[in-house]
């Protein structure tokens, strides 16, 4: 799987409908692995009522559900956004079902049953509509913001410059920033098949702490950085 997908998918939160508890703690489970945040619905009414709340990167949802099935979820979502990406599962195939979504603009219609080769092929489907429409964008404290696409830092407006480096740390460190980015994951991510010395990766964080509050950025000695979110 392509590693820069990967990357963005960490930034993105997907809502996902389905009846059966079982299943989408299963799927969930195993979306959260890759995704920032998955929200979980246990019909389309719920759903709809948490996208309409949460404004979720993605919706995944199954077809057959109680209150509100999934066919009914997405004629909401689509009358109110034609531009959030949707993925339907069911395990139907006939052309009742299929020619009610033609014209929903979907990125996928998943047949059951579900594995993850198969989500995460439509998730890249629905990234490549995304990165269409709108950036991917951090929102960090004290007003500043983070445009994966575009590699823009801003702060009130007003962009500031990063070279290809600092970029490629601050992103690092903001795609992991649960845990801490270590020695090696920096050499292997930023520095590639260049010997990343001691003195370049100090002046490197050094210059980036000037383009951003002091203490967004912290060093464990002897282990690697992470980004403080407050």
């Amino acid at each position: 799987m392509d590693k820069l997908f990967l990357e963005h998918l960490k930034a993105l939160r997907i809502l996902y409908a389905e009846d059966e508890d079982g299943i989408r703690k299963n799927i969930a489970a195993s979306l959260r692995y890759y995704a920032k945040e998955v929200l979980e619905a246990e019909n389309g009414k719920v759903a709809l009522e948490l996208y309409r709340k949460e404004r979720p990167d993605i919706v995944i949802t199954d077809v057959l559900m109680p209150v509100m099935n999934g066919i009914e979820l997405v004629e909401k979502i689509r009358a109110e956004d034609e531009t959030t990406p949707l993925v339907i599962i069911s395990a139907h195939t006939d052309k009742e079902y299929l020619l009610k979504v033609v014209d929903l603009h979907l990125e996928q219609y998943i047949v059951k049953p579900v594995n993850l080769k198969g989500l995460l092929e439509a998730l890249q489907r629905c990234l490549k509509r995304i990165s269409k429409n709108h950036a991917i964008v951090y929102e960090l404290p004290c007003g500043y913001f983070y445009d994966v696409d575009h590699k823009e830092l801003r702060f009130e407006g007003e962009m500031i410059h990063l070279n290809k480096k600092e970029a490629l740390f601050l992103e690092l460190l903001l795609h992991n920033k649960q845990r801490i980015v270590t020695y090696d994951e920096l050499q292997s991510h930023i520095w590639q098949d260049d010997v990343m010395t001691d003195s370049a990766l100090r002046s490197l964080v050094r210059n980036l702490r000037k383009k951003l509050p002091k203490d967004f950025i912290t060093n464990l000695s002897g282990v690697g950085y992470r980004f403080e979110m407050c």
